[in-house]
């Protein structure tokens, strides 16, 4: 007897033996229907549940974060500033059509223990002031507004340092006083 009588390795059908009838319709289709349909389930419900932990994480159940005490290494300390404050009240116009009076006074903060600036400024002192002048000058009333400080100062802080200075830098700009009267 040899081996490729016993075995059956090209899949044609015995002769002896009855092959079962497949499925047809839908008893056929129904066993793959329902395999689909708890796999898709099964995706939706792993979806949901991994969405709501995580938004549940990120947003810690809707309560608010705390917020750290005074005293706690991660609240950052504010740097303290010498201030140069000899610029003085300087007095112009707005660049508005009706043109509005304008007096300011700034002081110019610098690093604390920082000679070569104060000494830079200090030999600077009148292009600070006709700068201060020029700058004011350029505004229109609107500019001047008290919701637009924080711009003005930085604005200030920027061109100081890139126009003026040439080793110091100046960190903060202190707006002492800043009157806009409409002339007449």
């Amino acid at each position: 007897m040899s081996d490729v009588d016993d075995l059956d390795i090209d899949g044609g059908d015995s002769q002896g033996i009855d092959a079962p009838k497949k499925a047809s319709g839908l008893s056929a289709l129904l066993p793959n229907l329902l395999k689909f349909i708890a796999i898709g389930l099964g995706a939706l419900i792993f979806i949901v549940t991994v969405s709501v932990i995580t938004y549940n994480v990120l947003n810690t159940g809707g309560r608010s974060q705390p917020i750290p005490p005074v005293n706690s290494p991660f609240v950052g300390s504010r740097p303290t500033y010498q201030f140069f404050t000899l610029i003085g009240s300087v007095r112009t116009t707005t660049s508005d059509p009706t043109p509005y009076n304008v007096v300011v006074n700034l002081h110019l903060g610098y690093d604390e223990n920082d000679n070569a600036t104060a000494t830079e400024l200090t030999a600077r002192l009148p292009e600070l002031q006709d700068f201060a002048r020029s700058f004011f000058r350029s505004k229109r009333a609107q500019d001047l507004s008290p919701d637009n400080e924080a711009r003005l100062r930085q604005e200030l802080v920027e061109q100081i340092n890139t126009r003026i200075m040439n080793t110091g830098r100046i960190r903060h700009v202190a707006i002492i006083q800043l009157d806009i009267v409409r002339t007449q």
